[in-house]
C-alpha cells in the first residue's frame, strides 16, 4: 500500500512539472543580451596542427580576434597568442603542412585588399605585442592575394596570384613562407581566373573569363593552355579542386547543356577530353552540393546535396561509420568536421542545430574517443532559443519559393510583428542552422522569414536563371509574396512587417520600400546599392571577369534599353514613393558597394523630408567584422524596429559599443554628395620660389593603441640647377626617405624617389606622363602613366608647392596629383581654412591653416604654413589605410 502511495504521489508530481513545463513554454522568454549573439566569442575556429601536437583557435587578445595556440594535452587557459593584430580581427587561417608556420590573410579596414602573413608559433614573443612577430609575405600596397595552391611535399611553399601588375588579372607566383621571396610563373594576359594544380603538385588546369563572359577550361602543355572545356555566362562549369586516384582525370562540377538543370559530379580527362558522371542528386532536386576527397587515398569520402537541410551520400564505409557513431553521440545534432591532422585520424567536429550554436570535440577516430574542447557561446547555449522550419510558398508568377521561417518563443504564431531577411548576393542562398540575426530577432518577439527568392543558387540553372533582370521586379515578388503567405496564415501582422538585409538584401530592402510602399512599416538596409548604374560603375576592377555576366543577369548599362531597365530598377529613381522609415548603414572601405550608394538614397529621402537614419562606420567594409561595429549597429536597429514596428529591444550596452554608435551616428543633414567627375581641376599657378633650409620635426604615429615619436627632417636645397626637397624619417627600427626634384622657376616635378627598406619607387616625369619602377620586396613593376595636363607629384614638397600658390583666407582649388606608389592620379581639394597661430616645440607662429581632402577617396590632412616664409610649421592627418591611426609632424 505504502509502494502504491509512493507511486502515486511520483505520478502527480510529473504531471504538476509537466503543466508548470507547458506553462512556461507558453511565456515570452526573457531579453538575451546582444553581446552573446554577436560580441566576440569566448574561443572559436579551432584547428588541430597536422602533427596533433597543438591546437590553435581564435580569442581576444588587444581588443581583437587573434590567434592563440597551445599543446593539444595543455588547457585552454595556458594557451598563449602568436598574432597582435590591433586593428581588425583575424578570421580564417591555416597551419603549413609541416606544423612549422600559422598562416592568414588580412586586408585593412574592409578594402579587401588581403595580403597573407605567416607566424611562426614557437618564435621569440616581441615585447609589447605579447605574441611572435607576424610576416607579410606580400607587403604591397593596394594588392589583392589569392592563394591557390599549398604545398604538401615542401610545405614552405604556395602559390598565389597577385594583381600588382594588373588590377583586374592575377600573375601566378611561387612563394617562399621562410624567406618571403616570389617568383614569377606567369603574367596573366590571358583573363585567366584561376590555376589548379594535381597531387603531384604541377600545374594541371586553369579557367579563364572569355569576353563574351563564358568560362573556359584550360589543360596546362609546356607551350601554355589548351581549351579543353567551356560553358556559357549563363551555365555553370569549374574544376572541383581533386584528381582522381591515378592522378590522370580531374573532378569537374558542371549543368552544361539544354538538357542540364541540376549541376553533377562528373570525371574529365584533359588529354582525351573524355567526360563520364560520377553523380547527381539522388533525389533530384537540388544543385551538386560539396565533395570530400581523402589526401592519403585521392578517393571520394562522402558527397553532400542542401536542399533545406544537408544530405550526406557516403562512398567509403569507414567514413561513414564513424560519422553515425559520432550521430549516435549527438543526437538531434548536426555534425561538421572542422580540421584533420595529416594522418587523417584524428579531427575537431562540432555539433550544432537551428537552436544551439554548437559545441566543438576532439574525435580519435582509432580509439573512438570524443573529447569536448569549448563552446564559443556557452551562456548562450543554455538559452530558451526558436527553431527553425523549412517553408515553401507560391510568388507571382506560380514559381514555388523556398525558405525559412522562425518563430518567437512564448508568443502564439498569430498576429505577430515580422521582419523578413532576404540574403545577399543574390546568386547565394539560406541554409538550415543556426543563424544569429534570426534567433536575436525572434528573441525580441518578431517572426522572422529568410526567403530563397529566385536567382539564388543550389536549386538548379532554371530558378537561377529566373532571376536574370528581375532585381526589384519578380525577384522581389518573391520576397513579397512570402510577406503575403504569412498574411494569409495568419501569422504575420500587416500592418507590422520590417525588412533588414545586407548587400543584395539591402538593395531588397530599398526595393521593397520603393516598389512596395504598402508592404514594409519599416526597412533597414546594409551596405545596399541604390543606383545600380553607378553600381555596376564602381565595382573592383579584379572582378572584370565577371562583369560580362552581371550584364547579362543585370542589365548593360552601355545600352540604351540597359540603362532604362536599370534605373527603373534602382531604387533611387523611385525615392519619392517611400514613405516607410529607413534606416542605411554602410562600411566606409566597402570596394564592392561605395559609400556612395548609401549618401545618394540618404540625401534623396532626406531632401524629400521623409524619415531617415544612417549609421556609418569607419574602420569597415562590405558587411561587419568588428563586434563592437556590430553590436552597434543592432543596438540601433532593435531600437528602431521596436519604435516602428512594436517589438521589444534592449536599452542597455556597454561603453564601448554607446561610443562606437556616436561614431557611427552621422547627421543626415551634413551628408554631401561627392562627384569626382565634376570637380574642376585647375593647373597650379605659384607665386614664389623655394627657399634652401633644414627643418627639424617631431614625426608622431598614433594607432592600435600605441604612440611613436620619431626624427623628421626636411631638407631643402637648389643643386645643379633645381630644386631637391627631402623629407626623412629616423628611427632605432626602421627609416623612410622620400624626395622630389623640381624645375626651379616652374616648380614642375622631374623625379621622385622614395626608400623604405625593401621598397624602392623611381619616377621620372615629363610634360605628357611619368615613367619609372616600383620594387616592393623584390617584386617589380614598371610605371608608365600618360597626363593630359599638368599634374603635381605626391609626397615631399607638395605642401610647400600648395603653399605657393596664391593662397589667402578662404582660397579654395582643386588640383591634381601624381602617386607613383600606387601608380594612381587623384584629385585634392584645397582650402584655406583661417589664418591663425599655431604652438608647436619651436614656438608658437601666425599660420594659414589649409586643408586638403581627397575628391575620390579617403585621404585628409590639415598643413599649418608659416605666413612669413611658407614653412611647414604642422601637419596632420589620419593613414587612410588604417583605420583609427594618425600622423602628426611639428617642428622643433
Amino acid at each position: 500500500m505504502k509502494k502504491i502511495l509512493i507511486i502515486a504521489l511520483l505520478v502527480a508530481l510529473v504531471i504538476q512539472l509537466s503543466q508548470a513545463q507547458k506553462k512556461n513554454a507558453t511565456k515570452e522568454p526573457q531579453l538575451i543580451d546582444r553581446e552573446l549573439f554577436f560580441d566576440n566569442p569566448e574561443i572559436s575556429g579551432g584547428q588541430l596542427s597536422p602533427d596533433g601536437t597543438m591546437i590553435t583557435f581564435l580569442k581576444v587578445h588587444k581588443g581583437k580576434l587573434n590567434i592563440w595556440v597551445k599543446k593539444f594535452d595543455e588547457p585552454f587557459e595556458s594557451a598563449k597568442p602568436i598574432t597582435a593584430d590591433t586593428l581588425r580581427p583575424i578570421g580564417g587561417y591555416f597551419w603549413t603542412d609541416d606544423s612549422k608556420f600559422v598562416l592568414y590573410a588580412q586586408d585593412k579596414g574592409g578594402n579587401e585588399n588581403f595580403n597573407v602573413y605567416a607566424v611562426d608559433p614557437k618564435a621569440p614573443i616581441e615585447s609589447g605585442s605579447g605574441a611572435p612577430p607576424s610576416r607579410n609575405l606580400t607587403p604591397i600596397e593596394g594588392v589583392r592575394t589569392i592563394i591557390y595552391n599549398v604545398s604538401r611535399k615542401n610545405p614552405d611553399l604556395l602559390w598565389v596570384g597577385l594583381n600588382n601588375r594588373d588590377k583586374a588579372w592575377h600573375d601566378l607566383y611561387k612563394l617562399e613562407i621562410s624567406t618571403g621571396k616570389l617568383t614569377l610563373l606567369k603574367e596573366n594576359k590571358d583573363r585567366l581566373t584561376g590555376y589548379f594544380f594535381d597531387w603531384d603538385e604541377n600545374l594541371r588546369l586553369a579557367t579563364r573569363s572569355a569576353d563574351d563572359g563564358s568560362t573556359e577550361i584550360l589543360a596546362a602543355t609546356e607551350s601554355g593552355f589548351n581549351k579543353i572545356f567551356e560553358c556559357t555566362a549563363l551555365e555553370s562549369c569549374f574544376p572541383s579542386g581533386f584528381f582522381d586516384k591515378e592522378n590522370k582525370s580531374f573532378y569537374l562540377q558542371s549543368n552544361k547543356g539544354d538538357q542540364e538543370d541540376l549541376t553533377k559530379l562528373y570525371l574529365m580527362d584533359p588529354s582525351s577530353k573524355a567526360i563520364k558522371l560520377v553523380e547527381g542528386d539522388p533525389l533530384k532536386k537540388v544543385d551538386f552540393g560539396g565533395v570530400s576527397v581523402s589526401a592519403i587515398t585521392r578517393e571520394i569520402q562522402y558527397t553532400t546535396y542542401t536542399d533545406a537541410k544537408t544530405r550526406w551520400y557516403f562512398k567509403n564505409k569507414d567514413a561513414e561509420s564513424h560519422y553515425k557513431f559520432l550521430q549516435s553521440k549527438f543526437p538531434g545534432k548536426e555534425i561538421g568536421f572542422a580540421s584533420f591532422t595529416k594522418d587523417e585520424k584524428k579531427a575537431l567536429i562540432v555539433a550544432y542545430s537551428d537552436d544551439d550554436p554548437g559545441s566543438v570535440y576532439f574525435y580519435d577516430k582509432t580509439s573512438k574517443k570524443v573529447i569536448k574542447q569549448y563552446t564559443p557561446r556557452p551562456k548562450l547555449q543554455s538559452l530558451p532559443l526558436a527553431k527553425m522550419e523549412p517553408i515553401t510558398y507560391k510568388s507571382s508568377d506560380g514559381l514555388e519559393i523556398p525558405g525559412y521561417l522562425v518563430l518567437p518563443l512564448g508568443k502564439a504564431p498569430k498576429n505577430l510583428p515580422t521582419i523578413v531577411v532576404p540574403h545577399g548576393g543574390p546568386w547565394g542562398r539560406d541554409t538550415w542552422g543556426f543563424n544569429s540575426f534570426a534567433q536575436f530577432f525572434a528573441n525580441r518577439g518578431y517572426a522572422v522569414l529568410l526567403p530563397n527568392f529566385r536567382a539564388s543558387t543550389g536549386f538548379g540553372k532554371k530558378f537561377l536563371n529566373a532571376g536574370n533582370k528581375e532585381w526589384g521586379q519578380k525577384m522581389q515578388d518573391d520576397i513579397t509574396w512570402g510577406v503575403k503567405h504569412l498574411i494569409a496564415k495568419g501569422i504575420a501582422d500587416p500592418k507590422n512587417v520590417g525588412i533588414m538585409g545586407g548587400s543584395y538584401g539591402g538593395y531588397a530592402t530599398l526595393a521593397g520600400l520603393a516598389f512596395t510602399p504598402d508592404v514594409y512599416a519599416a526597412g533597414v538596409s546594409v551596405v545596399g546599392p541604390s543606383n545600380l548604374i553607378t553600381l555596376l560603375g564602381s565595382i573592383p576592377p579584379y572582378w572584370e571577369a565577371i562583369r560580362k555576366t552581371f550584364y547579362l543577369r543585370m542589365g548593360d548599362p552601355s545600352t540604351p534599353e540597359g540603362k532604362a531597365l536599370l534605373e527603373k530598377q534602382s531604387p533611387l529613381f523611385s525615392a519619392s514613393k517611400i514613405k516607410a522609415p529607413l534606416l542605411v548603414v554602410q562600411g566606409a572601405n566597402d570596394p564592392r558597394v561605395k559609400k556612395h550608394e548609401s549618401d545618394q538614397i540618404v540625401v534623396a529621402l532626406r531632401d524629400l523630408g521623409r524619415d531617415v537614419e544612417y549609421l556609418c562606420a569607419q574602420d569597415e567594409g562590405h558587411g561587419f567584422r568588428n563586434a563592437d561595429n556590430t553590436m552597434a549597429m543592432l543596438a540601433y536597429a532593435e531600437k528602431f524596429f521596436a519604435k516602428h514596428l512594436g517589438g521589444r529591444y534592449q536599452e542597455s550596452m556597454k561603453a564601448d559599443v554607446s561610443k562606437k554608435l556616436e561614431q557611427m551616428l552621422v547627421d543626415v543633414k551634413t551628408v554631401k554628395l561627392a562627384d569626382a567627375g565634376s570637380a574642376k581641376v585647375e593647373t597650379p599657378k605659384f607665386t614664389s620660389d623655394l627657399r634652401a633650409e633644414k627643418s627639424n620635426y617631431v614625426f608622431t604615429f598614433s594607432g592600435g593603441g600605441q604612440k611613436m615619436a620619431m626624427n623628421m627632417t626636411r631638407d631643402v636645397k637648389l643643386e645643379n640647377g633645381k630644386w631637391i626637397v627631402t623629407d626623412a624619417v629616423t628611427s632605432p627600427q626602421f627609416s623612410v626617405s622620400d624626395q622630389n626634384v623640381f624645375e626651379p622657376k616652374t616648380l614642375k616635378a622631374t623625379h621622385r624617389s622614395i626608400k623604405q627598406g625593401p621598397i624602392n619607387i623611381e619616377v621620372d616625369y615629363t610634360e605628357s606622363g611619368a615613367t619609372g619602377t616600383t620594387d616592393m620586396n623584390g617584386v617589380k613593376k614598371n610605371i608608365n602613366a600618360s597626363f593630359e595636363k599638368h599634374v603635381l607629384s605626391d609626397g615631399a614638397g607638395l605642401d610647400l608647392l600648395i603653399a605657393r600658390m596664391p593662397i589667402k583666407e578662404n582660397f579654395a582649388t582643386v588640383i591634381e596629383v601624381y602617386d607613383g606608389s600606387k601608380d594612381k592620379i587623384k584629385r585634392l581639394n584645397v582650402k584655406v581654412v583661417a589664418k591663425e597661430s599655431v604652438t608647436v616645440p619651436a614656438g608658437t607662429f601666425e599660420a594659414y591653416k589649409i586643408e586638403v581632402a581627397q575628391v575620390d577617396g579617403p585621404e585628409k590632412f590639415t598643413s599649418w604654413m608659416g605666413t612669413k616664409d611658407l614653412n611647414m610649421i604642422k601637419s596632420e592627418g589620419l593613414v587612410p589605410e588604417m583605420p583609427n591611426a594618425s600622423i602628426t609632424v611639428e617642428l622643433k
